[in-house]
């Protein structure tokens, strides 16, 4: 396996985008990929992209070991005239990191060092002295196609000279009406056997959001952390003038630089941002190092609500200006939004198999959370699934939303006052302008839907009334297009209980034949193994029959995902050593498991240590092939299931995606009301995989 080294071609190339995508199709396949630059920033501080890379991929390596040299030294050696030297004392660190890792991602200079003429030529010794793979990402931003062409015809040339290895080519920034002419003269050009990737300009990529502003500028913060530091800057400007005047100027998503005395025009910008009537304020930049009159701070404390970020520099309008449009775009540790853009980028408009493919990336037997997240991602997208996310205003929901439309995961609808959805959205500045929205009180649908139910529940005595006002509640609209095949499933949860959520599908939707229960199970993700928990949420007391049902229905899910089914029946003993209900509980469970699915690999009752340790396993049960290799357990009953869980998940750091429900003919799942935008993610990919497992089997009957 050879390293990656991923150079641009001049500066202003993007190719961080590149740089995170390799990561995120190597880590998920490879538990040991590295990440080295060829010089650390001034000051001992971390540059942006390696935070955004250790931060992300949890790397175990201390800062020191990921840059080659600093920049003085490099300043120096070359001024002495041992420009080997400096290529020596890099590939010294380089080697050193590559000898604890598979295979190390390395991100070229950024032409901001040394004198640019020389870094693409040193970019290129570096990568031939390292034995790495080369990529070359040519700046495609502003240029014509032609351009564009051009300048990857020159790196490729100087490239040549200097006998780099090439794997691939890309082109980055394309104006979108370009990408395809630019594609096909790239093409043309070329004659070596790497391929070229054009990736189209991504406006959310392309600009600075107001924590990068703060970053760069080192700005202190009056108020609104968090998630306000994440918004993105469209534009900014200077506000001198009156408020009537200042008003008609503000666009969506500005960046308001102003005197840190002028209380008017603060008060008119948080107004404004609040007005339905007006765009949204992206952040104020107070200049002078002024702050607000105090009883204007007491005022802007108390707006509890306001997602507008208030900063404060010493420095004059006018130099403030002038940095601030000296920034450059990045990506910062923690920001999902531009990650999910890049990631989402990439993976649109490169071949990430094939390239996978050229890298000949060793495939490791241990699971990663990275890898099974990245897995869940990828399979959801290869088919798109129709996904109805019922709690269209839960901010969560539209966070995650936004994530998974810029990675186009699913075709995604969402349900609720449309006018309140949007405003919801314009509120975050949040990107969501093509996303479905339905109304179920207005729906032209909810008749039809309606008439559905009263048919499936009359026996239940209802009337056609009741079942008309049934359809207002937002589960069972969504619950129903489920049902009618108008959405492939509904992911709910976050703003309503288990049981508002998954009623519906219980008087509708119903088991698939031959299962009797609906059950659920998580997916624990720990550092080195993905196990498969159940039930830990859904059935309080299950007697023998249901628990081996959850077993039946849980290993048929293990296996869905990629996981071998090695089901352990847990229970307070292990073989034959104990007595009592509730050990007999599970060793009856066993045998009508066994009874029913004779070719799983199943065992119990055992214990937790020996289903999953090895050393433990054999000593107690020696002849098993489950103990100490399970990766689905059983639990035998809701108390034990769901407080084990949470302890491996607060106490072990595991990742938890569940509760997956399992055992319906059509997706529906359940969220907790404290999940996260990452759970709500991963949540939607499993429903899109179960659908698209649920038309496989429709089709296979079909046949």
């Amino acid at each position: 396996m050879q390293s990656v080294y991923i150079a641009g071609a001049g500066s202003g190339s993007g190719k961080s985008v590149v740089v995170l995508g390799f990561m995120e199709l190597l880590s998920a396949v490879n538990r040991k990929v590295g990440f080295f630059r060829p010089f650390a920033p001034k000051d001992g501080e971390s540059d942006n992209l390696t935070a955004l890379i250790r931060s992300r991929y949890d790397l175990p390596y201390p800062p020191e070991m990921l840059y080659g040299c600093t920049l003085e030294t490099a300043r120096q050696l070359l001024g002495s005239g041992h420009y080997d030297e400096l290529l020596k004392l890099i590939m010294n660190k380089f080697k050193m990191l590559e000898e604890r890792c598979d295979l190390v991602v390395c991100a070229g200079t950024d032409y901001n060092g040394l004198i640019p003429s020389l870094e693409f030529d040193f970019n290129a010794d570096l990568a031939t002295n390292f034995g790495c793979r080369l990529v070359v990402v040519v700046k495609g931003f502003g240029r014509s196609p032609q351009e564009a062409v051009d300048a990857l015809h020159i790196a490729h040339e100087m490239m040549r000279e200097r006998g780099g290895d090439f794997l691939a080519s890309v082109v980055n920034g394309v104006a979108a009406e370009y990408v395809e002419t630019v594609k096909t003269r790239a093409h043309d050009l070329l004659t070596e056997t790497e391929n070229v990737y054009v990736l189209p300009e991504q406006s959310v990529l392309g600009r600075p959001t107001v924590g990068e502003i703060r970053q760069a500028l080192d700005a202190d913060c009056l108020c609104g952390e968090g998630d306000a530091m994440y918004q993105v800057v469209t534009n900014y400007k200077i506000a001198a003038m009156e408020i009537p005047d200042f008003l008609g100027y503000i666009e969506d998503g500005c960046l308001i630089i102003t005197p840190g005395d002028r209380s008017d025009i603060i008060l008119a910008s948080l107004a404004a941002d609040a007005s339905s009537a007006f765009p949204r304020v992206a952040g104020l930049l107070l200049t002078g190092g002024l702050r607000p009159a105090e009883k204007v701070q007491r005022l802007i404390e108390g707006l509890r609500r306001t997602k507008v970020s208030i900063m404060q520099v010493p420095a004059d309008t006018f130099t403030t200006a002038m940095n601030v449009n000296r920034i450059e775009a990045t990506i910062l540790p923690g920001d999902d939004r531009k990650i999910a853009a890049a990631l989402g980028l990439f993976e649109s408009y490169v071949d990430v198999e094939e390239l996978r493919g050229r890298i000949a990336v060793h495939h490791s037997d241990r699971i990663t959370p990275l890898m099974f997240e990245y897995e869940l991602i990828r399979r959801a997208k290869a088919r798109r699934q129709r996904i109805v996310l019922p709690e269209g205003s839960d901010e969560r929901i539209l966070r995650a939303a936004e994530i998974l439309t810029l990675r186009q995961v699913a075709d995604l609808t969402l349900l609720g006052d449309p006018d309140k959805i949007r405003r919801r959205i314009g509120e975050l500045g949040l990107k969501l302008d093509d996303i479905r929205i339905v109304d179920p009180l207005t729906s032209p649908d909810r008749k039809r839907y309606a008439q559905t139910y009263f048919e499936l529940r009359k026996h239940k005595c209802i009337s056609e009334q009741m079942a008309y006002d049934v359809l207002e509640d937002v589960s069972y609209f969504g619950t129903l297009m489920v049902y009618l095949g108008e959405a492939d499933g509904m992911v709910s949860g976050a703003a309503h209980t288990t049981q508002h959520t998954i009623r519906p599908a219980f008087e509708t939707v119903k088991t698939k034949p031959g299962i009797k229960l609906v059950s659920s199970v998580f997916f624990m993700c720990l550092p080195d193994r993905v196990l498969v928990y159940g039930d830990c949420a859904v059935n309080p007391n299950p007697n023998s029959e249901d628990l081996a049902d959850i077993a039946i229905s849980s290993a048929a899910t293990a296996a869905a995902f990629g996981i071998e089914p090695r089901i352990a029946m847990l229970s307070y003993s292990s073989g034959s050593s104990g007595k009592g209900e509730d050990v007999e509980k599970v060793r009856e469970a066993v045998r009508i498991a066994r009874e029913r699915r004779p070719d799983l690999k199943l065992e119990g009752p055992i214990q937790y240590d020996a289903a999953v340790d090895i050393e433990i396993g054999r000593s107690k049960m020696p002849d098993s092939e489950v103990a100490g290799h399970a990766t689905v357990l059983i639990f035998p009953d809701l108390n034990t299931g769901n407080n084990t869980y949470k302890a491996v998940q607060r106490s072990a750091g595991a990742v938890a995606i569940g509760p997956v429900l399992q055992g319906l003919n059509k997706p529906v799942n359940d969220l907790s009301r404290g999940c996260t935008v990452t759970d709500i993610v991963n949540t939607v990919a499993i429903t899109a995989i179960q659908a698209q497992n649920e038309h496989d089997a429709v089709k296979e009957i079909a046949q």
